[in-house]
């Protein structure tokens, strides 16, 4: 998806007049890299980290820009900070596993979990277009822990 995802953005900028160099494009190859959830502080030091440093307002902007452009999704992790990962129009979802405690975040896909959704979506008075699903509690190591 990330080659895929990458051609998609610069598309979407060029047509809404906007150009893709600079720092702004640092960010788009390190979310198309990254695939999955980064919040704008991991990526300001992953590229900073890389000798690619790009200032954090330009991360911001950038990834509220990619928003409103629907190429990402901002996913709430539910610790009061904003992650993105570029959105998926293959028709691929998959959801969030959180552990409280470290941190850790995996992904998962559940085709029951969507039908479920999806009958509930059915039985709404409201049109569904797109859903989230974080879970959150201990992973593995940090419940071995307990």
């Amino acid at each position: 998806m990330s080659e895929h995802w990458l051609e998609r953005a610069h598309a979407a900028l060029r047509a809404a007049g906007l150009r893709s160099g600079g720092g702004r494009e640092l960010v788009l190859e390190e979310l198309a890299a990254a695939g999955c959830l980064r919040s704008a502080q991991e990526l300001e030091r992953t590229l900073a980290d890389q000798g690619k440093p790009v200032s954090r307002a330009t991360v911001y902007r950038t990834l509220e820009l990619l928003h409103e452009l629907a190429l990402v999704q901002r996913v709430d992790t539910g610790n009061g900070v904003a992650h993105f990962e570029p959105a998926d129009h293959s028709g691929e979802h998959h959801h969030h596993t959180v552990c409280d405690r470290c941190g850790r975040v995996l992904t998962f896909a559940d085709e029951e979990l969507e039908a479920a959704i999806d009958r509930i979506s059915d039985r709404l008075p409201f049109a569904v277009h797109r859903h989230d699903v974080v879970l959150r509690g201990a992973c593995a190591d940090c419940a071995g822990r307990a």
